[in-house]
């Protein structure tokens, strides 16, 4: 079981993550969308596709655009679809 876990919170968990570049995407369905609030915010990456971000809110506390996730990923990256990774100090293991 794969943890992901920010302020004090568990954020995810999943036995059924994704590792790609090191980062495990977790199903949406697993990830407590009550800490999520959308983000405006994109990147691009040339093989991913776009990805979009959310912002973590735990105990009064933002964590702004650490949860990324490709809505429409390239068809090299299609086993992270409808999948959710996490960084700026959220805690997987």
């Amino acid at each position: 079981m794969v943890e992901a876990r920010w302020n004090g919170a568990v954020i995810a968990r999943s036995d059924d993550t994704v590792v790609v570049e090191g980062n495990h995407y977790f199903p949406v369905d697993s990830v407590d969308a009550a800490f999520l609030k959308p983000s405006d915010k994109t990147t691009i990456c040339p093989w991913k596709g776009t990805a979009h971000y959310h912002s973590l809110h735990v105990a009064g506390v933002e964590n702004t655009d650490a949860a990324w996730f490709y809505p429409e990923p390239k068809s090299a990256a299609e086993e992270i679809r409808g999948r959710i990774a996490f960084w700026k100090g959220v805690k997987v293991a």
